[in-house]
């Protein structure tokens, strides 16, 4: 009984030490020719095998692409985790920013997978997708540590970094054009949803009757 769950135990870690040298591949080759580039030759060529031995492992290239997005999405959602040194809500909601812009900018072809609908036809698996699930509740909580919990708030806070990211990878790789505005951006979004905020909470005064003191 042993020896078959060490030998059961054995082909899986090998089976599983297969894959992830595939999805290496396939992240090493998009790094080099974009998303649209990935080719199963291609890929096989670079992960030294052939390709009927990558259908072994993925039925399909939108089954590649699912296993990237779940190891990108992983590695995001931890990096968006991990804590910072400071304590002030507004700053670590600055840094958070800045945080998730590196993250990106780091990695195009990444930040495509992740982010936009670069690929036809593919969508990430609930799997896949969990840990993306998890990094938006994790801003929504930093988010809430500064006021801001309503919906379309949350909505124009994902549009607003997202947008400042977007326009950095698309026009001005490995620069800092508009990623240099993340400081400025936050204190803008801050300043208009804060009082929005606060005077949502407010309680209002009683009314007060004509004729009858107080």
């Amino acid at each position: 009984m042993t020896n078959k769950a060490e030998s059961t135990d054995w082909r899986e870690g090998r089976r599983r030490s297969a894959h992830d040298a595939i999805i290496d591949a396939a992240w090493s080759l998009v790094s080099d020719e974009g998303l649209a580039g990935l080719s199963l030759r291609d890929l096989a060529r670079r992960a030294g095998i052939t390709a009927p031995t990558v259908y072994a492992y993925f039925d399909s290239k939108n089954a590649i692409y699912d296993a990237m997005f779940g190891r990108a999405a992983t590695e995001f959602a931890e990096r968006m985790a991990e804590p910072f040194e400071c304590d002030d809500p507004r700053e670590i909601l600055t840094a958070s920013a800045r945080r998730f812009a590196h993250f990106c900018t780091n990695s195009p072809a990444r930040y495509q997978l992740l982010f936009q609908r670069t690929i036809p036809g593919f969508e990430p698996s609930p799997e896949s997708y969990a840990p993306a699930v998890r990094s938006l509740a994790l801003a929504r909580s930093r988010l809430a540590l500064n006021g801001i919990t309503e919906a379309r708030h949350v909505d124009m806070w994902t549009a607003l970094i997202t947008g400042l990211v977007d326009q950095q990878v698309s026009n001005d790789p490995g620069g800092e054009r508009w990623t240099r505005l993340i400081d400025e951006s936050v204190a803008m979004f801050l300043t208009h949803c804060q009082p929005i905020q606060a005077s949502r909470k407010r309680p209002s005064r009683p009314t007060r009757a004509k004729g009858i003191p107080t």
